[in-house]
């Protein structure tokens, strides 16, 4: 059952003229929004990525950005996925996407806080952790080579975010 949340900015906030409302909804087949990531997503299991699909958006999107990471680490937010430049016809990442830096789509991935290119699952060091996957679509492609990080990522889509959406999963280990 797949669940959805979704984040609606004015565009104001969101550094574009106009004054509508934009919606973008993220949904996972893999686990409901709030609900827990299943352990094959994980450190405990097979720590691949979760399947993810969007829809909505606004014309003039030029290209999707995704930022997955934990609130809830000891040390602070924790960085989990940086994937950016994702055309604009993108509505999915698969399961289990590559760790390769350029995509066959020409989205490029950044590196995570395990200091890896792609995705790196959750592996919290104690108790319930939050996750969040973020979605951002964009009026522009990214100046960015691949290995960026979250913090470059928020610098450069400044002033380019059109709409975004969130899903959060929880995951604890056993």
């Amino acid at each position: 059952m797949l669940s959805m949340v979704s984040a609606c900015k004015e565009e104001k906030q969101a550094g574009t003229e106009g004054g509508d409302a934009v919606k973008l909804e993220i949904r996972s087949s893999a686990f409901e929004n709030g609900g827990d990531i299943p352990s094959r997503y994980t450190c405990d299991g097979e720590d691949i990525s979760p399947p993810l699909s969007w829809s909505g958006g606004k014309e003039g999107t030029k290209s999707f950005t995704l930022i997955s990471d934990d609130p809830d680490a000891p040390a602070g937010t924790w960085v989990h996925w940086v994937i950016f430049n994702m055309p604009p016809g993108t509505r999915e990442l698969k399961e289990d996407m590559p760790a390769d830096k350029v995509l066959a789509n020409g989205a490029r991935q950044g590196i995570n806080d395990s200091r890896r290119i792609g995705y790196s699952g959750p592996c919290p060091p104690g108790g319930t952790h939050r996750y969040y996957f973020k979605l951002y679509a964009l009026d522009t492609m990214l100046e960015l080579a691949h290995g960026a990080t979250k913090k470059q990522l928020l610098k450069a889509m400044q002033n380019h975010i059109l709409a975004e959406a969130q899903l959060m999963g929880k995951y604890a280990r056993k």
